[in-house]
């Protein structure tokens, strides 16, 4: 990500986002969490989230000095669902 600044906000149906500071548009990234994460993070929803942001932010800025895994098309029929 560039040198803008991002904003963390809760839309109004409760999920979480992050977006470029000033624009109304879509955000860049929605966290929803479960009514039964809710239950559980209850008040530290926001903190939660927005480790989960930083913690991908930094992925995408180390993402230049990362090597792609092998991939295999066979793993993709096994794990559809899931994303590592």
């Amino acid at each position: 990500m560039s040198s803008e600044t991002y904003e963390i906000i809760e839309l109004s149906n409760g999920d979480v986002a992050l977006r470029r500071a000033g624009h109304k548009g879509d955000p860049l990234v929605r966290i929803h969490f479960s009514d039964e994460s809710l239950e559980f993070l209850r008040e530290h929803k926001i903190a939660i989230a927005r480790a989960m942001l930083e913690a991908g932010i930094e992925a995408v800025q180390e993402i230049g000095t990362l090597e792609p895994e092998p991939f295999e098309e066979d793993e993709l029929e096994a794990t559809e669902h899931t994303i590592h």
